[in-house]
């Protein structure tokens, strides 16, 4: 079988429609392109072709796994649930209203997507672990212990979450005061107060000497 054309496609510029026969078989990026050698007369066998199917999956693949990236840091549990999904079967209506089934990506190409992004540095718990301890609490405040918990449920591993921790000159004190700033007035009662912020994670005593200080 032999590739016949090679167009740009209208809505994705960066993407090249493969010809094979003079019907459209699958898209590629323009370095994939270039990196493949795929060019107009060049023949392939069907098993070839099968192969350059799977690299214009992981070309769509990584891209959009990079936007996902690009909106803010993932820790690798996020990105490894956001692959899987991507190998899951989904349902779409088709323009005769038809509702059909698409196919998802294999596990090999999903694997392989997330190792790619681990090796150029998009996916890295310690920097994720960074970023997430010094931005999460910029809107309001929120105590270590919560923060924790909510690493460890993405996924990131007790000794990356302590060292984060250490570096960084956010303070529970400065968390909790924004807190009782911000939420005082919705608590008339001080002790369902108290009992709210343990429940954020602060400890009795702290919170005990900071109500103390602001009232």
């Amino acid at each position: 079988m032999k590739i016949t054309g090679l167009t740009a496609q209208q809505k994705f510029a960066n993407r090249v429609n493969v010809m094979v026969d003079g019907a459209y078989r699958f898209s590629l990026d323009v370095v994939q392109v270039a990196d493949l050698g795929i060019r107009v007369g060049k023949e392939y066998s069907d098993t070839e072709l099968l192969a350059l199917e799977e690299e214009s999956q992981f070309g769509k693949l990584y891209a959009r796994a990079l936007e996902y990236c690009m909106v803010r840091p993932r820790s690798k549990k996020e990105m490894r649930d956001y692959l899987w999904r991507k190998t899951r079967a989904t349902k779409y209506k088709s323009r005769s209203g038809e509702i059909r089934e698409r196919e998802g990506v294999s596990e090999g190409t999903a694997d392989r997507v997330l190792k790619r992004l681990e090796a150029k540095g998009y996916i890295d718990d310690a920097h994720f672990a960074r970023y997430w301890v010094e931005n999460r609490h910029q809107r309001k405040g929120i105590s270590s212990k919560k923060l924790q918990v909510e690493l460890r449920t993405k996924g990131v591993e007790p000794a990356i979450i302590d060292g984060a921790l250490k570096n960084t000159e956010r303070d529970d004190s400065d968390e909790l005061a924004k807190i009782i700033i911000k939420k005082a007035r919705r608590y008339p009662e001080r002790e369902k107060f108290i009992a709210y912020l343990m429940r954020q994670g602060f400890r009795y005593d702290d919170i005990v000497a900071a109500l103390t200080e602001e009232y």
